[in-house]
């Protein structure tokens, strides 16, 4: 099973990106209610709620998120492990070209490390351990970006990998700075209209980032099933 999916792994990373969106969704639906600058508000408020708080076990005003919490737990750690193997497996495609093979283990490195930070954001709970929830949070979204524009570099220089999956990597990594920007310097989140706009960035940021996987992998699987079929 293991070799079966180090062989043709690109297809998980895709069912992980989407299994993401869809039980982040179905968590929303459960979620009963309230934020960190109003917590008496009723169920999930896509624009003033975080992704992290369909992770507590507790919302804000006291109330149980037990199934909430359970779905994004799932969730977020299926995302981390897909993002794990996503990296584990692109210096694939570098093997015969010596600066892109080293280039593509730094990469590697760097993107493994956030991929193990977003499963830590999973095990943390932000109502039980915030100060690790946080610091979770920046390591994961401050590797992200460094490990996605190593190889958007790499694949632009590839012979045979088209540009167009470095340019998507090249917008996200832009679009992760910008977000960066946000988290560091933007609005803060301890006032509502601040936390408005933090949470409202998150998502975005998120739903790019799955996006720009899901691109990435299918390209990297259609390029293995070229290879494959041309030998």
């Amino acid at each position: 099973m293991f070799k079966k999916v180090w062989q043709r792994p690109f297809p998980l990373v895709m069912w992980a990106c989407g299994l993401f969106i869809a039980l982040t969704l179905v968590a929303m639906f459960f979620y009963p209610g309230g934020t960190w600058t109003d917590p008496q508000l009723a169920g999930y408020r896509f624009f003033q709620n975080f992704f992290s708080d369909l992770g507590m076990w507790t919302t804000p005003g006291g109330r149980p998120n037990p199934i909430s919490a359970v779905l994004f737990f799932i969730a977020l750690t299926s995302a981390g492990l897909g993002l794990i193997l996503l990296f584990l497996t692109l210096p694939r495609f570098f093997a015969h070209q010596r600066l892109s093979r080293y280039a593509s283990w730094l990469g590697l490195t760097i993107g493994v490390w956030s991929g193990i930070s977003f499963i830590g954001i999973a095990f943390t709970p932000a109502d039980i351990f915030l100060d690790a929830h946080v610091n979770f949070v920046y390591s994961a979204f401050l590797s992200l970006p460094v490990a996605i524009f190593i190889f958007a570099i790499i694949i632009w220089r590839h012979e045979t990998l088209p540009n167009r999956y470095a340019a998507v990597l090249f917008g996200f990594t832009v679009c992760l700075v910008a977000y960066l920007w946000l988290l560091f310097l933007g609005p803060s989140g301890q006032a509502a209209q601040g936390a408005n706009y933090q949470a409202t960035g998150q998502k975005l940021i998120v739903y790019i980032a799955l996006g720009s996987m899901l691109y990435l992998a299918y390209g990297a699987n259609q390029q293995q099933i070229q290879a494959e079929t041309a030998v």
